[in-house]
């Protein structure tokens, strides 16, 4: 049975799962191996087949991200660049990385085309060494293990509320927020989440004791204290919903975190 696999803007076919597995290696090393300057005029032997994302997955990954004027966007995998340049129409900045300096010298003419050179980059680079914390929005065209490497970087550096688009391939255990099939297209957006785990006194309306857990927008844990009850949660970035439940009666609570506060309408809770 023929698979296919997506990367970098790419295609490849694999006869078994075991030329999968060698091939995903064999990308990731030339991910973070050192390679020919994005200068180069040759084309260096990929395992993969070059093919673009349809220009539709591209406006819709956009507008679920809701890329507009003021955000920074990071693409990994940016094959001729067409994401970052249209980010750029809309008003953002941001750079594009491929391990093809064919699919690099093609973005750079993409943007002057359109007239964003001013506010667009690409380049060949180690996408694991990468800074992510200044981005608003990372879009990804990877391979699902790739994906999965770098899915701590992106919980534990990038912004709560920053949106991750994937096209084709998701995270693992890390559920999208969101996800949808645009022309026979997989898309994925997840938002980052804050940080949650831990103690926080709650004060307002109502006072107690809240213990949660949290694995990646999913929120778990107990009232602590005299008060005994359940909680159950989830996060949308910066913004959580949660709901107590205690001596059989439910309360829902919204707020919006920031750091070791979370702050909603009559109530508030700090972490301690």
């Amino acid at each position: 049975m023929i698979q296919r696999f997506a990367f970098a803007g790419r295609a490849v076919q694999s006869l078994c799962a075991a030329a999968a597995l060698g091939l995903t290696a064999g990308l990731t090393a030339g991910l973070t191996a050192g390679l020919a300057p994005a200068s180069a005029q040759q084309e260096p032997r990929l395992d993969v087949i070059y093919v673009p994302t349809p220009q539709e997955v591209v406006d819709r990954m956009l507008e679920l991200a809701d890329v507009k004027a003021g955000d920074f966007m990071i693409d990994f995998g940016c094959g001729d660049g067409r994401m970052v340049v249209t980010a750029a129409k809309r008003g953002a900045r941001g750079y594009g990385v491929d391990i093809n300096p064919v699919r690099i010298k093609e973005a750079n003419e993409n943007a002057k085309k359109a007239g964003v050179t001013d506010r667009v980059e690409f380049k060949i680079a180690d996408l694991f060494k990468e800074d992510l914390s200044k981005a608003d929005v990372m879009a990804m065209y990877l391979l699902t293990d790739i994906n999965l490497r770098l899915r701590p970087k992106i919980l534990d550096t990038m912004k709560p509320g920053s949106r991750v688009v994937s096209h084709a391939f998701a995270m693992g255990d890390w559920k999208a927020d969101h996800h949808e099939v645009v022309s026979n297209k997989d898309v994925y957006l997840w938002y980052v989440p804050a940080k949650v785990e831990g103690k926080w006194e709650v004060t307002g309306s109502d006072t107690m004791t809240l213990e949660l857990g949290q694995t990646f927008q999913m929120v778990s844990g107990k009232i602590g204290g005299a008060k005994s009850g359940s909680v159950s949660g989830r996060l949308k970035g910066k913004e959580i919903t949660l709901t107590v439940v205690r001596d059989g009666k439910s309360t829902e609570l919204k707020g919006t975190v920031e750091g070791n506060e979370i702050k909603g309408s009559g109530w508030q809770a700090r972490k301690t």
